[in-house]
């Protein structure tokens, strides 16, 4: 189950995954828009399978679980981008992944609504990515524990993710 954004999960920026092999710092910003709609509409299929709801242990998420977490990364990402583009050196609330999915109750959600919603998130926040002037590129934002991040470095960072989890289903 994915821990408290707190946790530093930063140095995927610098080297590859253990556990997926993605390797954010290979991948340059202009690729990011790309990966994450490809990301997107391999989702569907895994919210088809039969155990869509089922932890392959208790302590970790089902499918269903991580695809909705994963709808929800898409929107806080686009929310932080326009923070930063908008903002100076803005400070990102903290986002407890954990407790979002016991509060939104992400276990019992419709599958399929999960789908839509992520493929219509992804898509927003990639075309928002993909909409950044290079000069802006550079701006800063600042996560609740003292993170700093520029847009390029958020971007890398927030592709990991939905990258990840798809990894993690398809185990």
């Amino acid at each position: 189950m994915p821990q408290a954004e707190i946790k530093d999960w930063t140095w995927v920026l610098e080297r590859r995954c253990p556990e997926c092999g993605f390797d954010a710092s290979t991948v340059p910003y202009e690729r990011v828009p790309e990966l994450l709609r490809e990301n997107a509409a391999a989702w569907p299929a895994v919210l088809a399978r039969a155990d869509v709801r089922d932890r392959p242990a208790p302590e970790v998420w089902s499918p269903l679980e991580y695809a909705a977490h994963v709808r929800d990364a898409h929107v806080i990402f686009g929310e932080r981008l326009a923070l930063m583009l908008g903002d100076d050196d803005p400070a990102f609330a903290n986002w407890d992944p954990d407790e979002t999915a016991e509060r939104d109750r992400y276990a019992e959600a419709d599958p399929a609504a999960v789908g839509q919603a992520l493929i219509r998130a992804a898509d927003r926040t990639a075309a928002a990515f993909a909409a950044v002037a290079a000069g802006d590129l550079g701006r800063t934002g600042r996560r609740s524990d003292g993170t700093i991040f520029t847009v390029e470095s958020l971007a890398r960072y927030y592709v990991h993710d939905p990258i990840h989890h798809l990894h993690d289903v398809d185990r």
